[in-house]
């Protein structure tokens, strides 16, 4: 698995739906507040136990996850979600503090379709998640 690059398009022709999921209030403002800006519809959940609850009868275009959280890890909600036909396909980036190459191949084994290193660059999450979405 590769770390998401930066990419060239800066425009979507519809809104582009974030599930970030975070067991940490001030990243959940932080990414809140620095995709809204860049035009993203954010959601949010606390942990993957929450995401999966919330993912039952809502949609989005992309998750972006956490590894380590209560409940249910960032691991296991990748997992999770590969295992239901309606989000097998549906791309998951990793944000996480850890940037072990074991941690990026089990996110990878588990289905990620890439990860970003905490803290993040607005500039370079926003362009992470325009290169994996529609």
């Amino acid at each position: 698995m590769q770390s998401v690059q930066p990419h060239l398009q800066t425009e979507h022709a519809s809104k582009v739906r974030v599930l970030t999921v975070d067991d940490s209030a001030s990243m959940r403002a932080l990414l809140r507040a620095a995709l809204t800006e860049s035009g993203f519809d954010v959601e949010q959940a606390e942990d993957g136990q929450q995401a999966l609850e919330w993912l039952a009868t809502n949609e989005v275009d992309v998750v972006l996850t956490d590894i380590n959280m209560p409940r249910l890890d960032g691991f296991g909600l990748i997992r999770k979600l590969r295992e239901t036909a309606l989000h097998g396909d549906r791309p998951i980036l990793v944000l996480s503090t850890d940037s072990a190459a074991d941690k990026k191949a089990l996110a990878r084994d588990a289905g990620a379709s890439g990860w970003i290193v905490k803290p993040f660059d607005a500039d370079t999450l926003t362009a992470a998640l325009r290169r994996v979405t529609p």
